[in-house]
């Protein structure tokens, strides 16, 4: 029984050791650095508040939804780079909730890239806090210590009211370069701002970007991209090479026929040679079933190429159309909720229209 019991004793003495040595790794010290010190990517214009989109106080005209959606960090992402062996983030959103065709992550979290041999690779995410607006949390650790370029996505559906990076207390920590070339505005609905995404780094503005080189900027409008005077004026005000409009989704048939000639001319009266790019919306899946949102959409993309050709025809030069039939696929799996692309939806989505935007972005 002695024997026993001071070996029974000696064994808890090691594991006690090996526990606090296990636990004294894990809690590395870690610094926190506001991301204002590093470089932000998907800012379409100077803001008061560093994570909104577009400057609200300037467009008072502009509709309390649209200047909503225009709070949320959709598209905005860090650039920095850093040696660190590990990567944590602290983060606060007005939102606490998410919604029932979103993962949290995309809704509130942070999703985080790396430069590998010169394209851009998944590392990890940024969990949000339950029930809660701020957030911490390690996205990677037991990094290699070697200094690597990344690219850390903001929520694509929450205003970001805070964002700080954390680094191992003595690694070194820097601003990224811009890592796109090119503006390219995409305005649209909530395909374009991101609904569907598993990560914010997965909506397909955000994609293209990392695919091609070129930055593709957000300008989606979760369910009020309805081409408005006051957004046409707007928009005709950023500064870009290239305009895609993705608007005909959240627009009625009458509201496209009224409202598509005079968002184009707004923004070519300003840019008097840059292309625009008009896209059908998606065909929704429900709409196979649901009848009267079949034939919805149905108008919604026949009344968009009616009212591009007839600036086409008038003589409109270096505007451009894309047909949305293949944008899903057809094995009916493209989907979110039958309205929403999901990632596979997105993949397919980009490889449609990618082939067709180069040949124009690189005239």
């Amino acid at each position: 029984m002695r024997i026993s019991a001071i070996k029974g004793s000696s064994f808890l003495v090691f594991f006690l050791f090996f526990v606090f040595i296990g636990r004294t790794q894990n809690q590395q010290k870690i610094t926190y650095y506001p991301s204002n010190q590093f470089t932000m990517v998907g800012k379409i214009m100077d803001t008061q508040q560093p994570f909104h989109r577009i400057d609200t106080l300037k467009y008072t005209t502009l509709s309390s939804q649209v200047k909503t959606r225009m709070t949320r960090s959709a598209g905005l992402a860090i650039s920095f780079k850093t040696n660190s062996n590990a990567i944590y983030a602290k983060w606060c959103t007005t939102s606490k909730s998410t919604s029932a065709g979103m993962t949290p992550i995309a809704y509130r979290g942070l999703d985080l890239y790396a430069k590998v041999d010169g394209k851009w690779q998944f590392v990890g995410v940024g969990r949000p806090s339950d029930g809660k607006n701020c957030s911490e949390d390690k996205i990677v650790a037991n990094l290699s210590g070697v200094e690597q370029e990344y690219l850390l996505y903001l929520p694509v559906y929450s205003e970001t009211t805070s964002l700080e990076i954390g680094v191992s207390e003595n690694a070194l920590i820097v601003a990224g370069e811009q890592p796109f070339k090119k503006r390219i505005v995409v305005y649209g609905s909530s395909i374009v701002q991101g609904a569907g995404a598993s990560r914010s780094g997965m909506s397909y503005p955000a994609r293209m970007s990392r695919n091609t080189g070129f930055h593709f900027f957000n300008l989606g409008m979760s369910g009020v991209a309805r081409m408005e005077e006051e957004v046409a004026t707007m928009i005709s005000e950023i500064d870009a090479d290239m305009f895609i409009l993705d608007c005909i989704p959240n627009s009625s048939p009458r509201e496209v026929t009224q409202r598509t000639q005079n968002l184009i001319k707004t923004i070519r009266k300003r840019h008097k040679e840059v292309p625009i790019v008009l896209m059908q919306g998606v065909v929704r899946e429900i709409g196979y079933f649901d009848q009267i949102t079949g034939e919805k959409v149905k108008k919604q993309n026949t009344n968009a190429y009616d009212e591009f050709m007839k600036l086409h025809n008038s003589g409109m030069k270096n505007i451009y159309f894309i047909f949305s039939d293949d944008f899903l696929g057809d094995d009916h799996e493209g989907t979110v909720d039958g309205t929403h692309p999901n990632d596979l939806g997105f993949d397919r989505m980009i490889k449609s229209i990618t082939p067709q935007l180069l040949p124009i972005i690189q005239k």
